[in-house]
């Protein structure tokens, strides 16, 4: 008793799970690219400007949020404590640039006073936060 022969059939790669897979890598990375753009920071309305340019340097971000409340890295403080704050994190990563991220409805006033309290820090370097249209 002989078995019929069965043709040989050539190898095939299934398409359906590589899509998958495809799939939830691209998921994933998407995701996780999310993530990492986020600012530190409370949420504000950002002002625009053209000539924007993004830092690349490690950042502090100083957050004014529109009811004029002050942050440094997501940490509430007043105003008197801000310099002493910000010389913490920069002794800790001296090149640091020190990024304010005003609500674009706080007053210009504000801003210089927080500015100002800034430039007492030696050595610093200062950032404005935008976004670009």
């Amino acid at each position: 008793m002989r078995l019929p022969e069965e043709p040989d059939l050539p190898p095939q790669i299934y398409i359906a799970p590589l899509i998958d897979v495809v799939f939830a890598l691209l998921t994933f990375f998407i995701i996780s690219t999310l993530f990492l753009t986020r600012s530190q920071g409370l949420p504000v309305a950002l002002p625009r400007a053209v000539t924007a340019e993004s830092q690349k340097a490690s950042q502090i971000v100083v957050t004014i949020s529109q009811k004029g409340e002050l942050a440094v890295d997501k940490k509430s403080i007043v105003i008197d404590t801000l310099p002493a704050a910000v010389r913490e994190i920069l002794k800790r990563n001296p090149k640091s640039v020190v990024v304010i991220q005003a609500d674009e409805r706080v007053s210009h006033g504000q801003v210089i006073t927080v500015m100002d309290r800034l430039r007492s820090i030696p050595g610093i370097r200062l950032g404005i936060a935008t976004r670009q249209p």
